[in-house]
């Protein structure tokens, strides 16, 4: 897939999708497939996210930019342009923003977008003023409808909630796939493999959200692997050894091997348990053992999403 960030190297004409796309769920999914398909098929999204650019804080993401692409160009997207969210083009008036990005750079034949989707200065522009615009240029704007599961709509932020809570199983519906965290392997403490359990300690992207802390039945992927891996893992800072920094740990069931520097993807299934300090290392081991014993039970029935 194409990605740039430059307005001046797009493969045009293009017929786009536009939004930010944080997570690609449901709803995302719908507004992207009148595109898919389509000559030089782009999903055109803001670089860093506005509220980051507005606010001076790092945001956190469902989907930091490579696992962002990684899921556009498995649906059939061949060009992600990411647009420069800066001052001059916060400063845009919806009329500016269509003339400048879309029709002079983008050179788009057909546009897709949500409902709900607002742009040009203090987001004054509405999907219908989009349609409006640009239909100055001959160009058909599709206003996708919220999409909504048992009478809630689909967004990010119900699913950041959800995720909070700990509750997979709505977060995952609300995705339409399981949430995923994509990381390398890196050297930890191997204190788990002293104990009987050892774990691959994830680096992730700083970006990343994270969802509650605590124990997950989860599905491990490599690259360099065929199947589905079952596993546990643990968000936290691991209170039995008096830890001081969170890691994200997961152990393998049922498998041996050398993790080191390869980059996993860990897709969540079930949030089993809080994160706990427990008396001795005899305890934790104890706990530990009933955890892998609830994620095996669990995961031979729910195959990976």
């Amino acid at each position: 897939m194409w990605i740039i960030s430059s307005l001046d190297t797009v493969k045009t004409p293009t017929f786009v999708a536009l939004g930010n796309f944080d997570g690609i769920h449901r709803g995302h999914q719908q507004v992207i497939k009148p595109v898919l398909g389509t000559t030089h098929s782009t999903v055109v999204t803001f670089h860093p996210h506005p509220q980051e650019f507005f606010t001076g804080q790092q945001r956190t993401l469902l989907t930091p930019l490579d696992e962002k692409a990684q899921c556009l160009q498995q649906m059939g997207i061949e060009q992600l342009v990411l647009v420069p969210f800066n001052r001059a083009l916060a400063n845009l008036t919806p009329q500016e923003f269509v003339e400048t990005v879309l029709v002079q750079h983008l050179q788009v034949k057909q546009i897709s977008v949500g409902q709900d989707f607002c742009f040009g200065r203090h987001r004054s522009g509405t999907a219908t003023d989009l349609q409006t615009i640009a239909a100055q240029y001959d160009i058909p704007v599709e206003i996708i409808p919220l999409h909504t599961s048992d009478g809630e709509r689909i967004s990010s932020s119900a699913i950041r909630h959800a995720l909070e809570q700990g509750d997979l199983q709505r977060a995952n519906h609300l995705l339409g796939k399981s949430y995923a965290l994509i990381g390398q392997v890196m050297h930890g403490q191997q204190l788990g493999r002293t104990i009987g359990f050892p774990t691959a300690n994830l680096k992730l992207p700083p970006e990343k959200f994270l969802p509650r802390q605590g124990v997950y039945s989860v599905w491990v992927s490599s690259s360099e692997w065929v199947t589905h891996h079952p596993g546990v893992m643990n968000i936290g800072y691991r209170p039995t050894v008096d830890g001081t920094q969170q890691t994200i740990e997961v152990h393998l069931l049922d498998w041996t091997g050398d993790l080191y520097g390869q980059t996993l993807t860990i897709r969540l299934d079930h949030f089993l348990r809080p994160e706990q300090k427990f008396a001795s290392l005899d305890e934790l081991k104890a706990q530990i053992q009933t955890d892998c014993e609830i994620a095996r039970s669990r995961l031979t029935r729910h195959q990976p999403a």
